[in-house]
Order: C-alpha cells, then sequence, then structure tokens
C-alpha cells in the first residue's frame, strides 16, 4: 500500500514527520535510487527500497515510549555538533534509535518524551494541542506579590507572552524561593527568559509532568517505558 513518504519515514521511527518533510526537501531521501525533493510523493513501504542518507530504512521495528529523568547538563538531541553529553546517550541499552519529543534545554532537569514512533510524537508534542506541562522553578531572591501579579498577568517577550498558568510560591529560602507553575507551550527558553525579564534568574528548573504523565520517583539519569494506559492517555489528551 502506497503512503506520503514523510509518514513512512516517522512510522519507522526515524524521525518526526514534520523533521522528515525537511529531509525530503533537503534531498536526502530516495525512493528505489531517485532522490525525492517534492513532499506529496508517495511510496510503499513494503516494495520499495527507502533510503536517507544512503541507508536504507525498515518499516514494522518495536516501538518504544520512553519517559526519561534528565540531569543538567545533557542536549536534548541525537548529535550535538559541540560534544556535549546528550540525552540518548543515558539511553544505550535501548535496542532501537529513539529521539526526543520537545525540549528540556541543557541546564534543565526532569520529565523527557522519547519515542521511535513518529506519529506519536507529532500529536503529542504539536502546539495545537497544548499540553499542559507542570515545572518546579527555583529563582535567585524572592517573588513579590507584585511581581507575582504580573508574571500572571504575562510577560510580553520578543517571540510570545510568558504567561505561567497556577504560579504560586512553594518554599522560600534565605536568598531563594522555589515555584510551582504550568505552561502550555514551548518556546525555546520560555521559563528563563521570562523570569529574566522579571527581573529573576531561574537557579534550577524541574519539568515534573507532560500532560497526564508525571516523572514521580523514576531516579534522575533513569528511564522507563511507559503502560500501554499511560501511551493512550497522552493521545487521550490531544484528541479530546
Amino acid at each position: 500500500m502506497k503512503e506520503r513518504l514523510q509518514k513512512i519515514i516517522a512510522t519507522a521511527g526515524i524521525t518526526s514527520r514534520r523533521h522528515a518533510e525537511d529531509l525530503i526537501t533537503q534531498g536526502r531521501v530516495s525512493v528505489n535510487n531517485v532522490v525525492i525533493t517534492r513532499l506529496g510523493e508517495k511510496a510503499d513501504a513494503g516494495k520499495d527500497v527507502i533510503r536517507i542518507d544512503g541507508k536504507t530504512i525498515s518499516v514494522g521495528k518495536t516501538k518504544y515510549y520512553i519517559a526519561l529523568n534528565k540531569p543538567a547538563g545533557f542536549v536534548t538531541t541525537l548529535h550535538d555538533p559541540q560534544n556535549r553529553p546528550t540525552v540518548v546517550d543515558l539511553l544505550s541499552d535501548v535496542p532501537e534509535r529513539v529521539y526526543p519529543v520537545g525540549r528540556l534545554d541543557y541546564d534543565s532537569r526532569g520529565l523527557l518524551l522519547l519515542t521511535n514512533d513518529g506519529d506519536f510524537a507529532q500529536k503529542v508534542q504539536h502546539p495545537r494541542f497544548q499540553q499542559p506541562k507542570v515545572y518546579r522553578v527555583k529563582i535567585q531572591g524572592h517573588l513579590s506579590k507584585e511581581d507575582l501579579m504580573r508574571l500572571g498577568k504575562g510577560i510580553k517577550l520578543p517571540d510570545s507572552i510568558f504567561k505561567p498558568e497556577n504560579l504560586k510560591i512553594e518554599k522560600v529560602n534565605d536568598r531563594s524561593c522555589w515555584l510551582h507553575l504550568t505552561l502550555r507551550e514551548g518556546k525555546n527558553r520560555i521559563i528563563r527568559r521570562g523570569f529574566d525579564a522579571a527581573g529573576y534568574r531561574v537557579a534550577m528548573l524541574v519539568r515534573e509532568s507532560i500532560g497526564s504523565l508525571k516523572l514521580g520517583n523514576l531516579r534522575e539519569g533513569s528511564w522507563r517505558q511507559l503502560t500501554k494506559k499511560e501511551v493512550d492517555q497522552l493521545l487521550n489528551n490531544v484528541s479530546n
């Protein structure tokens, strides 16, 4: 059965469907030795020889859905031009190649999803569905009531508005405090940039949940496979 090429690539667990489209337009995909650069082309995964950068892909692999407790000091990517440790370095015992769903910046910690199911990744991270993500944030200094209200109303950034939901002060220390907040969008480093715009530096950031999935007692640097129920719940969140 013929399907769109980007869907076949995503189903094979190579990358998300969106990135598969980039691979095609960059001329890195071939079907039966013919380079494809136009989106919308179809192929038969059971009959055609599909290659990315000269390497044949195979469809029908076991699908993995992984929750990782990411430590600080790891980049959320497959390869890093600066040769920094990547999150996939923590998954060397996973038998299939998986890739991150969404992002969690180098200095941040906590829950990160990884998978080799391109359709799942596309649905879960699509901006239209706005999966709520809960964070604990440690800032230097003490958040004033005025700034708490200002953040709740939203702070304008060059590319978006930082408007955390359910922003609460959790714990106050001598020179810092812990906050709890929910976000529904994932602009690059938006939490750090948002607090910086309000005059506070983020000292630590931990993601505690994505949609219905919680970090729980998963140890830092460790991972586990999601249950079928957890996968279904995440997909139900985006279909409702």
